[in-house]
């Protein structure tokens, strides 16, 4: 038989487990299915959010999991491959679940959900909320991957602190780093600005005046590789051989917005300069009755303390969308 559930919450970090914790507290039946990839594990620790100051992900993340499982909400390691719209169950597109779902399978036009994990288990849900984060795409360099999070940075909110007053470079993917390499400068006032790929034509007067006020100074030539000695990053290699003394570098990396099941369920989204995100209103519903998104599935800027708020504010309108769609229902009866 098919599970059902009041909420099923794709996306165990932050912003799931904090919208779990919600729902569980509120006597919503709740699954959660993390795929166990959260966006900031190459981090040692997290900063900037009150009380849990420099703790470790993964440590917030256990934590969280033992307070949603005393509420009775069921957590799950495994991926949402598929999920369907109650009313699509029964047409051509829901023929392969209602065959694997047999005839006892009904639907609620218009509210329930299928969804469908990796390890073939299906369940219903009433409504949904998509926490699916998004992936950080590094600059194409040697040694960055291998050092992201450490000593190759791209928030100096969260790492700033603990680099200050180092020599930093940034690493320019666009003439829009320009901003990246001003904020840096309040940590640093050693700070190169690698041109990398980026023509210093491309920079405008104005950026390079913000520059030169900041006392940033502009490298041009591609950046090839890093130097690390020790297991510690110790310079920034460009093609023609130079070296540059360098103990932290900031880059940007292209956001790539796990936005798929959204799309599938036709939420519109909308062009940001960090990629494609969904519409959604101040409680993160999606254009989509029944589907809420929040953290970063809703943009590239929510930190661990934004996306646990946007978890929250999702599951307590969930709480009241349900509250009401069931005493209008009794209603009518």
């Amino acid at each position: 038989m098919t599970e059902k559930y009041a909420v099923v919450v794709i996306g165990g970090g932050a912003a799931g487990l904090s919208a779990a914790l919600v729902l569980g507290r509120a006597r919503q039946r709740t699954l959660v299915v993390d795929a166990g990839e959260p966006r900031n594990a190459p981090a040692a620790h997290m900063q900037g959010y009150l009380t849990r100051d420099g703790m470790p992900p993964a440590e917030f993340l256990a934590l969280g999991r033992e307070e949603i499982a005393r509420y009775g909400v069921e957590l799950v390691r495994d991926r949402v491959v598929e999920v369907t719209r109650g009313e699509d169950v029964t047409g051509v597109q829901g023929k392969a679940f209602t065959e694997a779902l047999g005839e006892d399978f009904t639907v609620s036009p218009g509210e329930d959900f299928t969804v469908v994990l990796t390890g073939g288990r299906t369940v219903r849900a009433r409504r949904l909320i998509v926490a699916t984060g998004l992936k950080d795409e590094l600059p194409r360099v040697a040694g960055v991957a291998e050092r992201f999070g450490r000593d190759v940075l791209h928030c100096p909110f969260c790492h700033g602190w603990e680099v200050r007053d180092q020599p930093f470079g940034v690493l320019a993917s666009s003439p829009a780093s320009v901003h990246q390499a001003l904020m840096v400068s309040q940590w640093s006032k050693d700070v190169r600005f690698f041109l990398h790929t980026v023509a210093e034509e491309e920079l405008s007067d104005e950026d390079l005046r913000r520059l030169a006020a900041a006392g940033v100074e502009v490298v041009p030539g591609e950046v090839t590789g890093l130097v690390v000695e020790d297991d510690r990053l110790t310079g920034v290699r460009l093609a023609d051989g130079a070296e540059h003394a360098r103990s932290v570098l900031f880059l940007a990396p292209r956001a790539v917005p796990q936005t798929g099941l959204l799309e599938r369920l036709g939420a519109e989204l909308h062009d940001t300069p960090f990629g494609a995100y969904p519409v959604v209103d101040a409680t993160g519903l999606t254009t989509v009755p029944g589907v809420w998104a929040a953290g970063n599935a809703i943009g590239f800027t929510e930190q661990v303390v934004h996306a646990a708020s946007g978890g929250y504010r999702a599951a307590s309108a969930i709480v009241g969308d349900l509250l009401m769609t069931d005493l209008d229902a009794a209603a009518q009866v």
